[in-house]
C-alpha cells in the first residue's frame, strides 16, 4: 500500500527508495482506494518501483548496495509466496551481499504475544542472529494484529549500533530537523524507541533458548 515508502521518504537524508512488490494490482488498488497510505509516495521522484519477486529481484539486482533493507513481507505460512525470504542462506546470499558496509537490515517476523512468540518470533530472530553478526529482536503494537509483532534489526557493522542501549535524549537530538515536513511521528521518539527493544522477559529468555533456524529443509509456519 505504499505507507512503509511514505515514511522513509519523510527523512531529509534519503536520497533513493526502492520498492519491490509481487502484486501490482493489490499497488494499484491501494492507490486508488487508500490513498492517504501512500500520501504521494509514488509522486515522489525519489520513488522507484518494481513489480516482481522480492528473491529473484535481490538476486539479479546490479545497483548499487542498499543502506537499509526494509523487508514488508507475507508472514511465513506454509505454501505463501514469501516463505524463503525467512531462510538462512537468502540472508546470508541476498540480503548480506545486496547491503552497504554499514547497512541495516530489518524483517518483520511474526506475533510476538504472549502465547504466540514461540510461533516463528524466536526462530526467525535465532536465523537472523545465525546470519548477522548482530540481530536485535523488538515488538510494537499493532491493534488490528490483535496482539503485539515482532521484527529483527540486522547488521554485521553499524554506525550506531546496540540500539537497544541507545539513550532517550540522544535519540529525540538525533531527530532534530531530520524530517522532510513538521508533522510529528505519532509514535516514535527517544523514550518510544526504548520501549522497543524492552521484550518481556518470557520473551527474552525464549530468544536465548531457541536453537531452531530457517531453511528450506526446516521451515517454520505462522499458525
Amino acid at each position: 500500500e505504499g505507507a512503509t515508502a511514505r515514511e522513509v521518504l519523510r527523512w531529509k537524508s534519503v536520497e533513493k527508495v526502492v520498492m519491490c512488490d509481487l502484486d501490482k494490482i493489490a499497488c494499484e488498488q491501494c492507490k486508488e482506494k487508500l490513498p492517504e497510505w501512500s500520501d504521494g509516495a509514488y509522486d515522489d521522484p525519489r520513488f522507484e518501483v518494481f513489480y516482481e519477486d522480492a528473491l529473484s529481484f535481490l538476486k539479479n539486482w546490479k545497483g548499487p548496495k542498499f543502506d537499509v533493507i526494509i523487508m514488508d513481507i507475507s508472514d511465513p505460512i506454509e505454501c505463501g509466496p514469501g516463505i524463503a525470504l525467512y531462510f538462512k542462506d537468502f540472508y546470508e546470499e541476498m540480503a548480506r551481499s545486496n547491503l552497504s558496509e554499514n547497512g541495516v537490515f530489518v524483517t518483520q517476523s511474526g506475533a510476538c504475544g504472549m502465547l504466540n512468540w514461540h510461533e516463528v518470533f524466536s526462530t526467525i530472530h535465532s536465523t537472523c542472529r545465525s546470519s548477522f553478526k548482530s540481530a536485535h529482536g523488538y515488538f510494537v503494537e499493532i491493534p488490528s494484529y490483535g496482539c503485539p509483532w515482532g521484527y529483527n534489526l540486522c547488521y554485521n557493522s553499524c554506525a550506531f549500533p546496540n540500539p537497544q542501549d541507545w539513550d532517550p535524549a540522544e535519540v529525540d537530538k538525533r531527530l532534530e530537523g531530520k524530517l522532510k515536513d513538521d508533522r510529528p511521528m505519532h509514535c516514535y521518539d527517544g523514550v518510544g524507541h526504548k520501549s522497543l527493544f524492552a521484550l518481556p522477559k518470557w520473551v527474552r529468555d525464549g530468544l536465548k533458548a531457541e536453537t531452531r533456524v530457517m531453511t528450506e529443509a526446516t521451515p517454520v509456519f505462522l499458525t
